[in-house]
């Protein structure tokens, strides 16, 4: 049988209630959900790092942030990060890359809006990308580069342009088969303008949304910012479709398994200073729909999943040896976590864990290292009687024993991510 074809196409920013498949009632996702439907829909999805590159270092290393190295924007991934790309073409994989890359640049090598030389694009041979998509297009026009670092400028709308590449990538002629990494910039906000730059004219579609719980008697900038936000999430979505259907048009649909989803949810400014680095559902829930292959008919699994396990998962599909360093599981037998673990970044220098009915995380203030020597501990959140996380039970005495508990898994964790774990101490009143 013939190895399937491989796209794991990307969003930014995406809250996984944006979806109509995770609750949404306003249209925004109908291809999305017509995917959900036909393949397999994780309910319960998180990122192990809820910031843009950090989050991009783990998918193409398949190790937490701080093995990588990457525990911050503006760090590069190492030059000798072996990465599911490098994996993939030893498994007889063309490998390409489209859209945001955003692990090239550091504080010696500012690649934000130059072209990414070949030995910083994580393995990948055909390329049609920026290290920094925001810093080379607003919603409208830009430019991105290729494999021999020329300049491609695009007109119209960035999602729409950067889906372009991807359908113009898939109706290329294959001989051997091909993993495609389409990473999209929306629904990111665009940061030098400090708004969500949605198509022109759409947003009044969505302007009668449903407010998300977590949301509900908060401030941040959601009341202005959502009917752009979600229009820009559907605006990925027709894009999404329209390369499904270049795969029907070419032939090659049935042979391609598809992995859609994001780096990290938006807060809207509720939980701190933007938009995610936080441990809330808001900023780490995400949605995850694969269909084909295995996962064809799967439905939908309500098991914790990590983001952390998709790198296992793409090279377990292309039947290629999952290396033990990586620190995911493969979910093509379609079964979770009791917990999942995250690293946050840049706010502080946090730690969560999650399990069905619990989040506990702990935090220190200097942000701008991999590690602490000393963490206090920060939230506790009873998800069976808070889904939306209002009330903060860390310092509630009644807790202690389930603080301890989830201290005891948040370490386990930290152990074998390779932490250096020397104190947690608890939050005073």
């Amino acid at each position: 049988m013939n190895k399937p074809n491989i796209i794991f196409y990307f969003s930014d920013q995406q809250r996984a209630d944006s979806a109509g498949c995770y609750g949404q009632k306003l249209p925004v996702t109908p291809n999305l959900d017509a995917m959900a439907q036909e393949g397999t829909l994780f309910e319960n999805a998180f990122t192990c790092q809820p910031v843009c590159g950090p989050m991009r270092a783990c998918l193409q290393s398949g190790v937490y942030a701080s093995q990588n190295g990457c525990y911050r924007n503006d760090i590069a991934l190492p030059t000798d990060t072996k990465g599911i790309a490098h994996y993939l073409a030893e498994a007889g994989y063309d490998t390409a890359y489209i859209g945001k890359w955003h692990l090239a640049s550091d504080k010696e090598h500012r690649l934000a809006t130059k072209p990414t030389p070949k030995e910083r694009r994580g393995g990948y041979d055909y390329w049609r990308a920026a290290d920094i998509l925001e810093f080379t297009s607003h919603g409208y026009n830009g430019y991105i580069f290729d494999e021999d670092c020329n300049k491609i400028e695009f007109k119209g709308y960035r999602a729409d342009r950067i889906n372009d590449f991807a359908i113009e990538y898939v109706k290329k002629q294959h001989e051997k088969p091909f993993f495609m990494f389409v990473s999209q910039l929306e629904p990111h906000h665009q940061n030098d303008r400090l708004r969500f730059e949605s198509p022109k004219g759409l947003k009044n579609k969505f302007k009668d949304y449903e407010v998300p719980g977590d949301l509900k008697g908060t401030l941040g900038d959601w009341r202005v910012q959502m009917p752009s936000y979600l229009a820009c999430c559907n605006s990925v979505d027709t894009n999404f479709g329209k390369l499904i259907q270049a795969l029907k048009d070419e032939g090659i649909y049935d042979n391609t398994v598809i992995i859609y989803t994001s780096d990290h949810g938006c807060h809207f400014r509720t939980r701190n200073f933007e938009y995610k680095r936080s441990c809330h559902d808001g900023s780490t829930k995400v949605p995850l729909v694969i269909t084909g292959g295995a996962f064809t008919g799967g439905g939908r699994i309500s098991d914790l999943v990590s983001l952390i396990d998709l790198p296992a998962t793409v090279l377990d599909i292309a039947g290629a040896e999952i290396p033990e360093h990586f620190m995911g599981k493969s979910l093509t037998d379609k079964k979770g976590h009791e917990s999942v673990f995250m690293q946050i970044s840049e706010s502080q220098i946090g730690r969560a864990v999650r399990t069905d009915r619990w989040k506990y995380s702990v935090a220190a203030k200097n942000a701008d290292k991999a590690f602490a020597d000393r963490y206090i501990e920060d939230c506790l959140y009873d998800l069976e009687k808070d889904p939306y996380e209002k009330n903060n039970l860390i310092t509630h005495p009644d807790y202690k024993e389930i603080r301890a508990e989830m201290k005891k898994i948040l370490l386990e964790y930290m152990t074998k991510a390779g932490e250096p774990v020397l104190d947690i101490i608890e939050k005073e009143k």
